[in-house]
């Protein structure tokens, strides 16, 4: 019975209390700085009833304009150089940043990147930058972080999309394929929230920090699909961005995750060549289809953006609707 179970004394100390109460964000200090309000103002209903002129003044529609725009934002991206990282660089870029960095692994971008930032530029947008580095250095990813609050001045979005899968039954899975796919999916999630996290902390403007996790971090998809790594790595997400949602709230920092479906990325290549598990995975959510990068671009675009500001700790499911069946 719970009720057979002694209570913590913890909380009965004047010490802990406060230090709960810090954790929480729950004292004045830390209520006011969550309480302010955004530079360009009021939006919504509470704008139009405080619209005072005369009904023939004109008035400009706000939801584009400022809650969706990022404005003078600048955003880290890893996994930037092709799929859904490249997806969701290109939409903070339309969104109106005026830097988006894109980290990955390889030496130099690949024909994808260079495209889409040749076609950034033609649409007159902001800069579309390429770093070269490995998620798994903790290090590595701080100094990065470091740079480019440097450069900028600010950060204020993080798409930590770096990601990779191999399939194996659990049973027989290697300890070194186990750990790779941690360190790039787990380890790397976190050292990129950190690295862009801490430059937030530095210029105290808040930010958002999206983390893409997956509907596998919530269901299995074995027998046909089995991948215990990768099952794992993405509930480690889901918990680690709730984990520093309560964290860092006081500090005007959202993290929430994306957990998209089957996506036609190089990770599901494999069911073109295989009709029958391509049918199978069709099939299995309501929308009978497997999901494209472009049709995640309107979550990125409300997390990274002022338009989910009361959102934190929340998990966007992307799926046609598997998980609802």
């Amino acid at each position: 019975m719970l009720s057979t179970v002694p209570r913590t004394t913890l909380s009965r100390t004047p010490i802990a209390r406060t230090s709960f109460a810090n954790a929480r964000g729950l004292n004045v200090g830390q209520r006011r700085l969550n309480s302010q309000v955004v530079p360009y103002g009021l939006v919504g209903v509470a704008r139009a009833l405080d619209e005072t002129s005369s009904s023939t003044k004109t008035v400009s529609p706000s939801l584009f304009t400022h809650e969706f725009a990022l404005s003078d934002k600048v955003a880290l991206v890893t996994g930037g150089n092709r799929g859904i990282g490249l997806e969701a660089a290109l939409t903070l870029s339309e969104a109106g940043a005026r830097s988006v960095y894109c980290v990955d692994v390889h030496d130099e971008p690949g024909e994808e990147w260079t495209k889409t930032r040749s076609f950034i530029t033609c649409m007159g947008l902001g800069r579309l930058e390429y770093i070269k580095g490995d998620v798994r250095d903790q290090e590595a990813m701080w100094k990065i972080g470091e740079r480019i609050g440097d450069r900028e001045g600010r950060m204020d979005v993080c798409v930590a999309a770096a990601g990779i899968f191999l399939i194996g039954p659990s049973l027989e899975y290697s300890a070194q394929d186990f750990q790779n796919v941690l360190a790039v999916n787990t380890n790397g999630t976190l050292y990129a929230a950190q690295a862009s996290g801490r430059q937030m902390v530095r210029f105290g403007n808040g930010g958002s920090i999206i983390m893409v996790a997956s509907i596998c971090g919530s269901i299995a998809l074995e027998p046909t699909l089995p991948s215990v790594s990768y099952h794992s790595s993405k509930s480690a997400v889901l918990q680690m961005a709730r984990s520093m949602a309560c964290e860092l709230g006081p500090q005007r920092i959202r993290v929430n995750t994306i957990s998209p479906g089957f996506i036609k990325t190089r990770f599901t290549h494999f069911l073109e060549e295989d009709h029958e598990l391509k049918s199978k995975y069709e099939g299995a959510n309501p929308l009978g289809r497997i999901g494209r990068p472009e049709e995640l671009r309107g979550a990125f675009a409300w997390l990274a953006s002022d338009a989910s500001s009361f959102c934190t700790g929340s998990d966007i499911i992307v799926d046609g609707g598997h998980r609802a069946w």
